[in-house]
This record gives structure tokens, sequence and C-alpha cells, in this order.
């Protein structure tokens, strides 16, 4: 199946609806979609949610006078806005709510807006330590709420196609997995930004984090401080190794080793801007390879599955399948469709379109998405372990992490 088939697929049954449950929504009902923090990624992923039909966003909150102001022009004419986002749950005319606050109110706000009956698409890394995983999702499971975690690459045509190479056999036994994200980003300044302190609800921003005071970097570079988020590992690291867990049914690695420095961002973040972790699940007899910089974008973003067979490439674009011999597999079966770059990849990808599609259909159907809270909480395991190991120069162990 081509990108453009899939999309059109989908598409389709979104316009034909599904029956309603007593839970569900009918396919001519508009489910009403309030947006909790409106910063960089929510308005990236709201951009899919506009040319899906059937919903309205009807209200938005954020702590940031600025990005209230700027969610409400792209809301509907009749939506609030609001600074504290519970206020915004309390309205029972919301269907659903889109999440993308700082990684350490994902579980708080998630857990808030399904006990409110509220179904959510809420950013990754779903949680902010391991300790959070039990709680989100027993508030997903016990409210019978449809939770999408965003790790939009599940949802890729061509991963998908990769997966079934993997469960098909077609590359063999997999031992080895190897994942990296680099980029190449300037050194930067931690100079003045401009932000009034009195435009942002910096108490409520902080929430459950160590009171501090306002600091406008920390405000608007968050995902780089220990507090707000786990940098690399969770901002990055976690989306390949949520397909690594997915493609291998992976929950958690035994033990991880890490290791960090800063080599272009030193005295501006405290999470490090270079960094390395080995993760071992011995019990699945496979370990997992990740390397991350800042300062050099080779090899980029892809992840590569070594196995007995083959080794199976992936990166955002497409993928490929280099046989460790002669294939006794049509090259037929292991084809996506007809691309720009040729027949292993297909043309800009967009995951997120796909993604929140999904979201919205089992919001109707009510059937499970394709990465709920149980495939969040895994990924971000992996994170938080090589985060543990790397902050304390010793072993992390599931047991004891």
């Amino acid at each position: 199946m081509n990108r453009r088939h899939f999309l059109q697929s989908s598409t389709a049954a979104l316009a034909a609806g599904f029956t309603a449950t007593s839970r569900g929504y009918f396919a001519n009902e508009t489910i009403n979609v309030g947006l909790i923090g409106f910063g960089g990624r929510c308005r990236a992923i709201i951009r899919p949610l506009a040319s899906i039909p059937g919903t309205r966003i009807t209200a938005v909150a954020d702590v940031w006078e600025q990005n209230r102001q700027a969610g409400k022009k792209i809301a509907d004419a009749n939506a609030t806005i609001h600074n504290d986002y519970r206020e915004l749950l309390d309205r029972k005319d919301i269907d659903a709510v889109m999440i993308a606050s700082p990684d350490h109110w994902h579980v708080q706000m998630t857990c808030d807006a399904c006990a409110a009956g509220k179904d959510v698409y809420v950013e990754k890394p779903l949680t902010h330590d391991l300790s959070e995983g039990a709680k989100v999702i027993a508030a997903q499971n016990d409210n019978r709420r449809i939770v999408q975690v965003g790790t939009q690459q599940r949802s890729m045509p061509h991963i998908q196609k990769a997966y079934e190479l993997v469960k098909a056999g077609h590359i063999g036994k997999i031992h080895k997995v190897h994942l990296s994200w680099n980029r190449q980003a300037e050194r930067g300044k931690k100079g003045p930004l401009g932000i009034d302190p009195a435009s942002v609800d910096w108490n409520r921003f902080c929430g459950n984090a160590p009171e501090q005071p306002f600091d406008e970097y920390r405000f608007r570079n968050w995902r780089w401080f220990w507090d707000f988020g786990g940098g690399i590992f969770t901002d990055l690291m976690v989306h390949w190794i949520d397909v690594v867990h997915w493609f291998l049914d992976l929950d958690h690695p035994d033990t991880a080793v890490a290791l960090g420095d800063w080599y272009q961002k030193k005295d501006m973040w405290e999470t490090p801007d270079t960094v390395q972790t080995l993760l071992n699940y011995p019990q699945q007899q496979v370990q997992a390879h990740f390397e991350g910089t800042f300062y050099n974008a080779r090899t980029a973003s892809m992840v590569e599955f070594m196995g007995t067979e083959a080794t199976l490439y992936i990166d955002r674009g497409g993928y490929q399948v280099i046989p460790q011999r002669k294939s006794t597999v049509q090259a037929s079966e292991m084809i996506l469709g007809t691309g720009a770059r040729g027949l292993d990849f297909y043309d800009k990808p967009d995951g997120e379109m796909v993604h929140v599609a999904n979201w919205v259909e089992c919001m109707r159907s009510r059937k499970t998405p394709t990465a709920p809270a149980e495939a969040g909480v895994s990924a971000a395991s992996a994170a938080h372990m090589a985060n543990t190991a790397m902050r304390t120069g010793e072993t992390a162990r599931w047991k004891s992490a």
C-alpha cells in the first residue's frame, strides 16, 4: 500500500464513520478538542487535526499569555482560553484534549483528563520518571479512555511495512540494534529573550518541580533541564526505542550503561549535548546501542536492526534491506511503493497526519490506538534508565532503577 492510498483509505474511514458505542461518537458528531500547552509541538500536531472532518478546537490552556492569544487565533470563534488547564477540563462539552506541555506535566495532565472523561493525545515522552508509569496506565484503563502517545513513527506506512518484514522473519533473528539521532546546532547564546515575567504563570509552569526563580532561558528551553525534561534520551531516543520495543516485543531493558558530556552547550544546558547508551534485554537476547549529539549530524536519525539474515535500515524517509546472503524472498515482498528516491522510499512522509487521524478514528470506534499509554510507558522506561546510568555513573538495573 503506498502513502497516497494509505491516507485516502484513512480519510475514507473517518468520513464513513463507525458504529457508535455507549462511549463513542457518531460519525456526524463533532468532537470538541481542547489544547493544553500551545507551544511549537502543539502547533505541529493541530495541523493534521484541522484537515480531519468532524473535529473542532473549542478551548486553549497555556501558562504564557502570548501562547494563549496565539491559540485563540486558530481556535473556534467561540473558544475559551485558560491559564489553568483544569478549568478547560471542567467544561462538559469538551470531548478530548491534546497535551503538549513540558514533560514533567504529561502524566498529571493525562490522568486528570482521563478522570474528567476526556480522550487524550499526549506528546512523548509520556512519563518524566519510572515511578509514573503504572499511574498513567491505570488512568487510561480505569476510565476507559483513548490515549494516543505522540510517537508518530508507528503510523508511518514504510515503518509499518518494515514491521511486517521483521515479523515475517525476513531479517532473521535480531540480536543487535543501532539507533542514532544526531544534529548539528550552533553554539548559541543564553542572552535575553525579552519575555515579560508578568506574562508567565511561572509557579504553574513549574508545577511539582522544585521552587525556583523565573528563568526565561529555562522557560523556553525546558527540554534540556532535569526539572522539566530529560535531554536527548527522552526527547529524541524515545522515538526510535519505541520502534525497537514494538518490532521486537520488548517492554524495558534489564540494564543500561551510559555516558554523556557537553561539547556544544556547556554552561547552557543541564542535560549533556552528546550521549551514548547501551541497553541490554538478556531474556530476548537483544542489545540496543544509541548515540546522539548536537554538534554533528552524521547518520542523523535512524535505526538499524541487525539480523541473522539481513540488516534492516530505517529512517523517516524510507527503509532498506541489506541481505547477509542471497535472499530467498521475492523483492516485491519487501517494497512499500514507488517514490522519488527509489522503491524503498516514499515521498514526504507525514506520520503526524496518520497518527492524529488514527486517534480520531479510535475515539469514534473505541478501538485501541496505535500508541496507547502502555507503549508510551515502555519507550520512556528505556530513556529513564539511560539517564539514571548517565547521571550516577553506574549500571542502571530495572529492579532498582
